[in-house]
C-alpha cells in the first residue's frame, strides 16, 4: 500500500440509530448522510470529523454481521477503514502479505464505494476495511 493511503472513518455499531445520531451531533458531529447499505443488511450514517468521519451501524436484519457483533459484544467500536487508491492493488499486497480478506471480497459499500474487509486475526483483532478512494481524489 502506498503514502496514499489515509484514516477514511471509524465505524461503531449501535443498536438505536436515532439515539447515536443524537448523541454525536450533541457533540458537534454534522450527519453527512443516512442510507442502506442491503448487500451488508446495515443502516449507516456518517458524520463529518474533519478529515476523518465517524459511521454509525444499525442492523437491518438479523443477517447483518453487525446484528451478530452487537449480539456478542454489544454496542462499540466495529472497524476502522483505510481509504486506499486502488482496492485491487491493496488486496494484491495484503494478500502478499498473508492477510486473509473477509469473504466475500471486494464489494459494494456505504456511499457507493468498493470495499473489503481483512479479517481481524491477521490485524491484531480489529476488524479492517479497505474504501477504494473516489476517483480524482
Amino acid at each position: 500500500m502506498t503514502a496514499r493511503v489515509r484514516l477514511d472513518h471509524v465505524a461503531v455499531a449501535v443498536c438505536d440509530l436515532k439515539r447515536a445520531l443524537e448523541t454525536f451531533q450533541a457533540l458537534g458531529l454534522r450527519c453527512e448522510a443516512v442510507e442502506d447499505v442491503p448487500s451488508e443488511h446495515v443502516r449507516t450514517a456518517f458524520l463529518s470529523a474533519g478529515e476523518v468521519a465517524v459511521e454509525l451501524l444499525q442492523p437491518t436484519s438479523d443477517l447483518s454481521t453487525v446484528a451478530r457483533f452487537l449480539a456478542s459484544r454489544g454496542e462499540g467500536v466495529h472497524h476502522v477503514a483505510l481509504r486506499i487508491p486502488d482496492l485491487r492493488a491493496a488486496l494484491e499486497a495484503a494478500a502478499a502479505a498473508g492477510l486473509s480478506v473477509v469473504p466475500p471480497g471486494p464489494r459494494p459499500g456505504a456511499r457507493g464505494r468498493r470495499v473489503a474487509f481483512l479479517h481481524p486475526k491477521d490485524t491484531f483483532g480489529v476488524l479492517v476495511e479497505l474504501v477504494e478512494a473516489p476517483e480524482g481524489r
